[in-house]
């Protein structure tokens, strides 16, 4: 039962390492956005999307060999729990 809880937890805290920091630059880039829009009256909806797409589409170009990390991290501890359990008697 030990291993079910630590894989949830470790899979809780992987999903947090790769949506996180999107979600925070998503924020930012959305908060910067709407200043600009406020200071400048200007209301365009492909304002608002477009920087967003743009900066999501630079980091995950540039945070792709972290995800990988943290990825390949978690599915190695997987495996290794996995093969605990399976060599048990």
């Amino acid at each position: 039962m030990g291993g079910i809880a630590e894989a949830s937890r470790e899979a809780l805290w992987v999903s947090l390492q790769i949506g996180g920091p999107l979600l925070v630059l998503m924020l930012v880039v959305g908060l910067v956005v709407a200043v600009f829009q406020a200071l400048t009256q200007v209301n365009e909806a492909s304002l608002s999307f477009l920087p967003k797409m743009a900066a999501l589409a630079v980091a995950l170009i540039l945070l792709t060999p972290f995800f990988t990390g943290v990825l390949r991290g978690y599915a190695q501890t997987l495996f290794e729990m996995i093969i605990q359990v399976g060599s048990r008697p």
